[in-house]
């Protein structure tokens, strides 16, 4: 079975609400980070950096949330065949784990960075119900996790961009976001 290891609050979530969609069989590894368990020599043969999340399947370690969403989306069948579309999605899961959290996130870029990052979102979202288009993927845990940790964290109005309000909305209102993020 799937181990998932991660903290009480973590990225380790964002895999979670993606194993959870794709109702996916899994064991959570709950480590105390408080007390250093991320970097004990165990885990540390699991994610030498000693950051979470983690996952070990069937023997294979793998670490980084984006890359662990990749991973499953080709694994349970959830990738395009097109490798212009399988691009597509890769570029998505990097702007959210890169572009838009540490453009939100940095408190010194944050005014700034806003509104260039979630013009184009609301832009694109008031034509599509999704990132990609109509269906949900797994570009929409990626880049949904950070939009909704915003609105979390910073009681951020999405008033100013309907597209993206809608969107956050929806993704917050999914049976496994409610499971494991609307948590914590």
């Amino acid at each position: 079975m799937l181990k998932l290891y991660g903290g009480i609050v973590s990225r380790a979530t964002i895999v979670q609400w993606y194993l959870e969609e794709l109702q996916v069989p899994y064991e959570f590894v709950q480590l105390d980070l408080q007390a250093g368990e991320h970097q004990q020599p165990e885990f540390l043969e699991i994610n030498p950096m000693g950051k979470v999340p983690a996952i070990e399947d069937e023997g294979f370690k793998l670490w980084e949330s984006g890359a662990i969403l990749l991973y499953l989306a080709q694994k349970y069948g959830k990738m395009p065949s097109s490798i212009e579309q399988q691009a597509e999605i890769y570029q998505w899961i990097l702007f959210a784990n890169s572009t838009l959290s540490s453009g939100i996130f940095n408190e010194t870029t944050r005014e700034k960075e806003t509104p260039q990052l979630l013009q184009p979102l609301d832009t694109r979202l008031q034509q599509h119900p999704y990132i990609m288009g109509t269906e949900f993927s797994v570009v929409d845990v990626a880049v949904g996790s950070v939009l909704s940790y915003i609105q979390m964290m910073f009681k951020f109005d999405y008033t100013s961009y309907p597209g993206v309000k809608r969107y956050v909305e929806e993704i917050m209102s999914r049976p496994a976001f409610q499971k494991i993020m609307a948590q914590r």
